[in-house]
């Protein structure tokens, strides 16, 4: 059974810093893409940043520069280092794993964690 495990949400002024963690299970970590996604309620679902089993990366324009999306392969982990945070970052964050990237909408065909909220104040 997949599951996935978030932590490392807050609070915290505009400037600041968090790390999230995605703790992954029930599926081949090394062979997998992950990624994570944030949603205002009543906003669209926004792709924040991916991570292939290569160790490739993808950030989305609104966080490039800031944020770093890395994974440890021997502790089946994900982690979204958050610098500079900006009120804009204000979201539930989720952790991902799957194969259709949207840039706008959760894919219907991914697993899901169940989120950690992230509070960037001015």
């Amino acid at each position: 059974q997949v599951q996935l495990m978030e932590s490392g949400g807050g609070s915290v002024q505009a400037g600041g810093s968090l790390t999230l963690s995605c703790a992954a299970s029930g599926f081949s970590f090394d062979d997998a893409d992950m990624g994570w996604y944030r949603q205002v309620p009543g906003n669209e679902c926004e792709l924040v940043s991916t991570i292939s089993s290569d160790d490739n990366t993808y950030y989305s324009d609104s966080v490039k520069g800031r944020f770093v999306i890395s994974q440890d392969n021997a502790n089946n982990t994900v982690y979204l280092q958050m610098n500079s945070l900006k009120p804009e970052d204000t979201a539930m964050y989720y952790c991902s794993v799957g194969s259709e990237w949207l840039r706008f909408e959760c894919p219907r065909t991914h697993w899901w964690g169940r989120g950690t909220e992230v509070t960037v104040s001015s």
